[in-house]
């Protein structure tokens, strides 16, 4: 491959990956939405304790793919296989 597809490419996926970001004040907007729309009322136990469970599974995600499921580096050094 040319260096300069190379570059093009490079500079495409990155435009791409920057319009996928949301900040904070949209994330939080949208977690209030999701527990408002399971039924708890802003202000009450059961909505602090929606949000704290929202934010609780964020983290354990960014966790889980930062050192992989297995337990390995990514999970990238273990064989993947694929059932049919």
């Amino acid at each position: 491959m040319r260096p300069r597809t190379v570059v093009v490419l490079t500079l495409v996926a990155g435009v791409l990956s920057a319009c996928q970001t949301t900040t904070p004040e949209e994330r939080r907007a949208a977690d209030e939405a999701r527990c408002a729309s399971y039924g708890f009322r802003r202000g009450t136990d059961g909505f602090a304790n929606c949000l704290q469970k929202i934010d609780l599974d964020r983290s354990a995600e960014r966790r889980a793919f930062r050192y992989g499921y297995d337990g390995g580096p990514w999970g990238w050094d273990k064989p993947v296989v694929v059932y049919r």
